[in-house]
């Protein structure tokens, strides 16, 4: 059953821009949102991760959990998921600048 996809891609090739666009509406540079099955979502986020060297994407869905979606990151991320009790929680990484501020205090 189709259901609300949304994909945020930074960086990604001219092709899969235009593969993306092929399925979902860019309502702004780098946000797709679009209703498609399980296999488009699977297949579009394979190509995706496939293509990606130097940016970044997220892609989130509906799903049957407590929150109602599931999230999941390609690329360098300045945010990791973390799995809290079936909950899905957003973690900032520390740059090197924090971590050395840290320490001098």
């Amino acid at each position: 059953m189709p259901a609300m996809t949304v994909i945020s891609a930074t960086a990604v090739p001219d092709h899969l821009r235009g593969a993306l666009t092929r399925w979902l509406l860019e309502v702004t540079p780098t946000l797709y949102i679009g209703t498609i099955s399980a296999r488009i979502r699977t297949e579009l986020w394979n190509s995706l991760t496939d293509c990606l060297t130097e940016g970044s994407a997220v892609l989130a869905y509906p799903a049957a959990n407590e929150q109602g979606f599931t999230l999941h990151t390609a690329g360098p991320q300045r945010r990791d998921l973390l799995d809290f009790d079936g909950l899905t929680l957003i973690a900032f990484k520390r740059t090197s600048n924090s971590q050395e501020d840290a320490k001098s205090a």
